[in-house]
């Protein structure tokens, strides 16, 4: 998984010269998929409605047509809480079987906002400090070129500014495809390797950090952290198809769209569908669908999972590079092209890419594809499918 599986913001950060777990990806042409509406879509529509092109349906054909991704999936909610689920492409490139609406995917690094509201949690609580050192909860444990534990805060971690090197890109796909990882051996692979930064002087992506953050809410609590996350998070809210897979838990459990990866470039194109995620951990393990991700942003920022305090807090960001991102704790805002920002995460793990988020206003879209993008065309394409579902 070197610096192809990363779990990261692969779209800023490629742009700015952050770390993740890049994913080297193409895919091969198919045929695009139709779209398919929710039940809680509008009813009927005026027939000029009826046969105008929908811009997220359109943006999704471009993505299986332009930037050859077997599949691309959408789910969508507008102010009112209408729902709309799109589908292109196929969801088996052997088969050429449908893609299932509002299937399930890996979503890499999204993951990350699911950690940082455990741990902000836990601050609320009063069992962590936001601006504790990690030698408070994890005495010894950090130590390295240029990297010391007691100087290194919680929210450091969180926000990225910890300046602690990334070991994705040290681990390559084929390799840890079928190979479980402990947590402590993501953060010795890290440690091998001298700090990038001085700890709280520039923003930096690194998915130890938040394998560190999950090592932390297991100490304070006693409990495995996807223990601790379906307990405050995936439970409390409803959310049916989200999980935390099992050691050892290689599959998907409910209907997907196959993920494909090609590493090098100029191999054939390869369903990357199973693998042992323990690589991503706290950083990038979990299993979800669009509508999902959309129920747990939108209850994210309504403040259903967190006190005004820490969403305060959440929502504090830093700049991420030059494209108007901003990173927040586990939590990015980015510009809409109709005015104001959205927020989410994002993430792609090998064979999946998803981007998205949600407005103030309540607005809410996600979009996956089955094959991360490695092109810039690709890139903002993707993002701008989002940008379309969130100002259509």
């Amino acid at each position: 998984m070197r610096a192809q599986t990363q779990q990261g913001l692969r779209s800023s950060t490629r742009q700015q010269g952050g770390r993740r777990l890049r994913a080297v990806s193409a895919a091969t042409a198919v045929a695009i998929g139709v779209m398919t509406l929710g039940a809680l879509a509008p009813p009927a529509a005026s027939a000029a409605a009826a046969t105008r092109p929908d811009a997220v349906q359109q943006a999704l054909n471009t993505l299986v047509r332009d930037d050859a991704m077997p599949a691309a999936l959408a789910s969508v909610q507008d102010r009112n809480g209408r729902i709309r689920t799109y589908t292109a492409g196929v969801g088996d490139l052997t088969t050429g079987s449908k893609v299932p609406k509002d299937g399930q995917i890996r979503i890499g690094s999204n993951t990350k906002a699911f950690t940082a509201v455990v741990v902000l949690q836990l601050v609320a609580e009063g069992k962590i400090g936001l601006d504790a050192t990690v030698d408070t909860y994890l005495p010894g444990l950090v130590r390295g070129k240029r990297i010391d534990g007691r100087r290194i805060t919680v929210r450091h971690l969180l926000q990225h500014t910890s300046g602690l090197p990334e070991y994705g890109i040290h681990v390559d796909d084929d390799k840890i495809r079928n190979r479980y990882f402990e947590p402590r051996e993501l953060l010795d692979i890290a440690l091998r390797y001298k700090a990038d930064a001085a700890p709280g002087t520039t923003w930096g992506y690194s998915n130890t950090n938040y394998v560190l953050a999950g090592l932390i809410v297991q100490k304070v609590t006693g409990r495995p952290l996807a223990e601790e996350m379906d307990r405050r998070i995936i439970k409390r809210i409803g959310l049916r198809h989200t999980y935390f897979p099992t050691p050892g838990e290689m599959t998907i459990r409910e209907p997907h769209p196959h993920g494909y990866h090609r590493n090098p470039a100029n191999t054939p194109l390869r369903d990357f569908t199973e693998m042992d995620p323990s690589v991503g951990w706290a950083a990038g393990q979990l299993i979800s669908t669009n509508s999902d991700l959309n129920r747990f942003f939108t209850a994210l920022l309504a403040g259903r999972l967190l006190p005004k305090a820490q969403l305060a807090e959440m929502r504090t960001t830093v700049p991420a590079g030059t494209s108007g991102l901003r990173y927040g704790l586990g939590l990015t805002s980015r510009p809409l092209s109709c005015g104001g920002v959205y927020w989410g995460h994002g993430g792609d793990i090998a064979g999946y890419e998803t981007r998205g988020g949600v407005t103030d206003d309540g607005r809410a879209a996600n979009v996956a594809v089955t094959n991360i993008p490695t092109d810039e065309a690709a890139t903002q394409h993707v993002k701008d499918a989002v940008d379309r579902a969130l100002c259509g």
